[in-house]
């Protein structure tokens, strides 16, 4: 039978097939192959067990789903205060998966400055960004935020405490747990504590995520973090030198243009490339190359036996040979 994964917990995946939900756990050469699975994979399996992983549309690796449409950024205007540094990375995380991303501004009731509101859209709106203001206890632009869901597989992330839950209760008559706020350092705990898939209705789902904020850019490498920035990327080929990172190059387009770019997205830029720096200096130094761990025999996966334990082996049978030739000169 084929499904598709709606929730990991544990060492468990749970498979919808044809509207039943399947407690599965994954066949011993699946793990032994180190393969990824993610929320959202469609599977074979039979008997409780998942034997073949099928090809993904696409996926992101955090939070960990495949096979989605878009992903919807949620961030809080007020408590806790709107980071538009991390709105920036999660923005340039959706842009280097290649996924349509669409910015959602919950509990807008809890301020009365416009100025977030007009920022906003003077910021992401040119770069062609939806971008969608909501109150989920109040119930403000939940229509919006219903045409944005409709007919797609959405992925929910953002930061602890911006009301995701709270928002998938209010679009969906689900009951997830919510929390407020901590009053003693302004930020959201975790109340989702794994990804899960929810379905809206037949054609509308939401991959649900729990909030985290330590994303880094640490597996790119510096020159190509400018092409996660579209107001940026557009002069990188009038730049004096191909490897310029729009720091401190003479030449440098982007510098000469940086009044028609939002200076917290430049600064976003720079703390990536920061980043992607020492990503840089570890493939110097270390080095990233890793053997496959699986391999596939007639359209059947198979475990791959490691180089190293490949060379013991031919090793250990060279001196077996030699000791069998040593045992007929002595006879």
């Amino acid at each position: 039978m084929q499904g598709q994964i709606f929730k990991i917990h544990s060492d468990f995946y749970y498979v919808n097939f044809d509207g039943n939900e399947f407690e599965c756990k994954l066949r011993e050469v699946l793990k032994k192959a180190k393969q990824s699975i993610y929320v959202g994979d469609f599977v074979e399996f039979e008997n409780g067990a998942i034997k073949k992983i099928l090809p993904r549309k696409n996926y992101i690796r955090r939070p960990s789903a495949s096979n989605i449409d878009q992903v919807i950024i949620i961030s809080a205007v007020k408590d806790p205060e709107l980071s538009l540094s991390q709105l920036n990375r999660y923005i340039a995380f959706a842009k280097y998966h290649n996924i349509p991303a669409v910015l959602c501004f919950n509990k807008n009731d809890l301020s009365s400055d416009d100025t977030i509101i007009e920022k906003v859209f003077s910021i992401y709106e040119p770069l062609g960004y939806d971008i969608v203001f909501t109150s989920a206890l109040e119930e403000l632009g939940l229509d919006d935020f219903k045409d944005i869901l409709k007919g797609k597989t959405s992925v929910l992330c953002g930061s602890s405490g911006v009301g995701k839950s709270t928002l998938i209760n209010a679009v969906s008559g689900l009951h997830l747990r919510t929390k407020e706020v901590s009053e003693k350092n302004k930020r959201g705990t975790h109340t989702t504590r794994h990804c899960e898939i929810i379905s809206i209705n037949k054609n509308t789902r939401i991959v649900d995520t729990p909030g985290f904020s330590n994303l880094k850019f640490d597996f790119i490498l510096p020159h190509d973090v400018d092409t996660l920035f579209p107001e940026i990327n557009k002069y990188r080929n009038l730049c004096k030198f191909q490897d310029c990172l729009h720091i401190h190059e003479s030449g440098c387009a982007v510098k000469e243009n940086l009044n028609k770019i939002d200076l917290s997205r430049y600064e976003s830029y720079l703390e990536f490339v920061e980043e992607a720096k020492e990503y840089k200096e570890k493939i110097k130094y270390q080095g990233i190359k890793s053997e496959a761990a699986h391999k596939s025999l007639n359209n059947e996966l198979t475990v791959k036996i490691s180089s190293k334990k490949r060379q013991r082996a031919r090793n250990t049978l060279k001196q077996n040979l030699y000791k069998d030739i040593e045992n007929e000169g002595t006879n």
